[in-house]
């Protein structure tokens, strides 16, 4: 489970279907600093260890700071707005990338959104006779997924241009549609504020996309007992009871999806006493599933967070990745542990953009043994069509 311990829920505030819940230090965190540094609208190009390259509007850099002593640590300061040049492709070296003997430069979000890309990227460890020459040669290259940006998302700029910053706030949750949509968590309050408007550049996923479209916030009214209050101690003593019972439904209700334990956690840098990793879900098939980025200190205490939500499509492709890697990339093994036949494990694949991995006759050979399957009989006389 990812551990808010120390971060406080505090009252939500919305604007149309987005909810944002704001979390605050009880102690901020002064020997580890965050600012951005902010790029232009070019794509950007970054080459990656394995040789790969991944290709993204990447709209901003993080740089961390830290001290080796525990003492406070300097933030550089954040720069919004124009970029100073403009150049028709960005190329950078890693997403994470030393600036400096005490700064880390990362590429927030982009780090977790390509650990779900390389997820199983070298495609099939054994040659079994289903898979193509190209998947044999290639694996999964290449590979794409889609996001919108904040500025996409309706009422996300709006409802980040009036939102009131907390004393002490050091994050934000993110719903749409009361849907978790995203977490993004900084170590100290004046990161926070210089960071704020980055979230409209940051990526989203098709979910928040369209529930902030179709899908209004829900009201959450807080009432007053009158029997209860005959002073202005006694009103206080209510809002704070109030506040309490918000957060403690927010925190066990509506972010459990949000904060579910990751399945898979890779760490990318040891920072002083801070490490920066990144994590995948464990792609279930009826829950929210979230990859995302953490910073977290020597006791596990979380210092930065970011996360992106999956669609339901990005969940399958990611599930049925990882059932054929569990079971040796064998088709027969795979579908049997999947409960269905291999030619309908064949249809996922194609219906997730994995068809090209099989041979064409063999993929031609399970949509005949689909089609020619037969329609299933209901009670009252009608038909479906065959799994």
């Amino acid at each position: 489970m990812i551990d808010l311990d120390g971060l406080e829920t505090r009252p939500a505030q919305t604007w149309g279907a987005l909810r944002l819940v704001p979390l605050v230090r009880r102690e901020p965190i002064v020997d580890l600093r965050l600012h951005a540094k902010v790029y232009g609208d070019e794509p950007s190009v970054v080459f990656l260890p394995d040789r790969t390259v991944y290709t993204a509007y990447v709209p901003h850099a993080f740089v961390a700071s830290w001290t080796g002593d525990g003492g406070p640590a300097a933030a550089y300061g954040t720069q919004l707005g124009q970029p100073l040049r403009r150049v028709p492709v960005r190329l950078r070296r890693r997403m994470a990338r030393r600036a400096d003997r005490n700064r880390l430069r990362f590429l927030p979000l982009h780090l977790a959104v390509e650990g779900f890309l390389a997820l199983h990227f070298g495609g099939p460890e054994i040659v079994w006779e289903e898979w193509s020459r190209r998947a044999v040669a290639h694996g999964l290259s290449p590979r794409a997924e889609d996001a919108f940006t904040g500025a996409q998302v309706r009422g996300l700029d709006d409802a980040l241009k009036v939102f009131e910053i907390h004393p002490g706030q050091c994050g934000l949750l993110l719903y749409a549609a009361d849907a978790p949509a995203g977490a993004f968590v900084v170590p100290h309050p004046e990161d926070y504020r210089a960071l704020h408007p980055t979230l409209v550049r940051d990526l989203y996923g098709e979910l928040v996309h369209e529930y902030a479209m179709l899908h209004p916030a829900r009201d959450f009214p807080a009432v007053i007992d009158d029997a209860a209050v005959s002073s202005l101690a006694d009103l206080r003593a209510e809002a704070d009871r109030h506040e309490r019972e918000w957060a403690g439904f927010h925190d066990s209700v509506m972010a459990a999806g949000l904060l579910r334990a990751p399945e898979r956690v890779e760490e990318i840098y040891r920072m002083g006493r801070f490490t920066l990793s990144r994590f995948l879900p464990s792609f279930e098939r009826k829950g929210d599933n979230h990859i995302g980025e953490t910073i977290t200190d020597e006791e596990g205490r979380l210092a930065y967070l970011k996360t992106f939500r999956l669609s339901e499509a990005q969940s399958r492709r990611g599930h049925l990745l990882s059932v054929l890697a569990a079971h040796g990339w064998s088709l027969p093994e795979a579908a049997a542990a999947l409960g269905i036949d291999v030619a309908a494990l064949g249809m996922r694949l194609e219906r997730a953009g994995f068809g090209h991995l099989l041979r064409q006759d063999v993929l031609d050979g399970y949509r005949k043994a689909v089609s020619g399957g037969g329609r299933r009989t209901r009670r009252g006389g009608g038909t479906s069509p065959p799994a």
